[in-house]
């Protein structure tokens, strides 16, 4: 079924809900986890200004691949640098050089006004996709009983 499982994470909390369903699929479909973070720069005028620093950038990263690992699933991981506005993009490109064959995202939800003003990475790379999107709720995962 799946083999290479490409989850994208960020520094919102809803990237744990997002990391426990992909453990949770590669443990059932037995793939290998990537994770990506990707270390966005916002441009202003002639100004690059980074959203995070890099030493945060690198820990969500670390953390994301210490919570696979303690689940059992075989993880590695890549800090991309993108433009904010590249973002999707480069999620994509990342899942291309994986060869992964899913993407798991956690979107973030958000009013239509603030969506057509600034969409949504999850939205962007679901449309731009010719792999299997899975988005993880925003909220703790249920817990099997």
């Amino acid at each position: 079924m799946f083999h290479t499982i490409l989850v994208a994470v960020d520094p919102s909390p809803a990237r744990h809900s997002a990391i426990r369903m992909a453990a949770d699929m590669a443990r059932l479909t037995g793939a290998k986890v990537h994770v990506i973070h990707i270390a966005a720069t916002m441009v202003a005028w002639d100004t690059a200004v980074p959203v995070e620093e890099q030493s945060e950038a690198e820990e969500v990263l670390r953390e994301a691949l210490a919570t696979l690992r303690e689940e059992g699933v075989a993880a590695q991981g890549d800090v991309i640098s993108a433009v904010t506005g590249q973002i999707p993009a480069a999620i994509l490109q990342a899942a291309r050089e994986q060869q992964a064959d899913l993407l798991v995202l956690s979107p973030h939800h958000r009013g239509a006004v603030a969506a057509f003003f600034n969409p949504r990475v999850s939205d962007a790379v679901a449309h731009a996709s010719d792999l299997a999107v899975l988005l993880a709720p925003e909220g703790p995962v249920p817990s099997e009983s």
